[in-house]
């Protein structure tokens, strides 16, 4: 964000703060798309992800009063959206695991930018445990350092370094076998 957002960010929060719904709309509007992905992208359920995704605005409404700045609301968003999914996927039933001989083969020249294999990929990352996968997401798909992975899961930063790297070896080895490049 520029300066010039970033300070009309924090005049929306105050007036959000002061009980004006136009700019909690506002706020809402602005940080949809992001809270939504999250949450789809952990959930793979587009339903789920935004019963989700709703719940984290209702909890927001209702703590609009403790958030201190624009970079304090997009973390609580996504704090609270990482435990929302966590809550919403243990009424789920989990994802199998993948297994090898179901995935089927493909000539090796055909694999660049092949949709199909980014469509595995994401089973991939969506087979992992759920604290894994939520490192990986928020990684990958939010660009996120490790500072602020760590801080958003609230762990320390060597945990979250070491749930990157075990989910990345168990991706690489899992993606590997099914390209055959193991």
């Amino acid at each position: 964000m520029g300066n010039a957002a970033i300070q009309s960010m924090e005049q929306t929060l105050a007036r959000s703060s002061r009980g004006e719904a136009a700019a909690f709309e506002e706020i809402m509007r602005q940080n949809q798309s992001m809270v939504y992905s999250l949450c789809y992208h952990f959930l793979h359920d587009s339903g789920h992800a935004e019963e989700a995704a709703q719940d984290v605005f209702v909890r927001l409404y209702q703590n609009m009063s403790s958030i201190q700045s624009a970079s304090h609301l997009v973390r609580w968003l996504r704090k609270v959206a990482y435990r929302r999914c966590i809550d919403e996927s243990r009424k789920m039933p989990d994802l199998p695991p993948i297994a090898l001989r179901d995935i089927e083969n493909w000539p090796s020249d055909e694999r660049a930018a092949d949709p199909w294999l980014s469509r595995r990929l994401r089973l991939m990352v969506a087979s992992l445990p759920k604290d894994a996968r939520m490192v990986v997401i928020l990684r990958f798909q939010e660009d996120l350092d490790l500072t602020e992975i760590a801080e958003i899961l609230d762990i320390p930063l060597n945990t979250a370094k070491s749930r990157l790297l075990r989910s990345l070896d168990i991706l690489r080895d899992k993606l590997g076998r099914y390209t055959g490049d193991i």
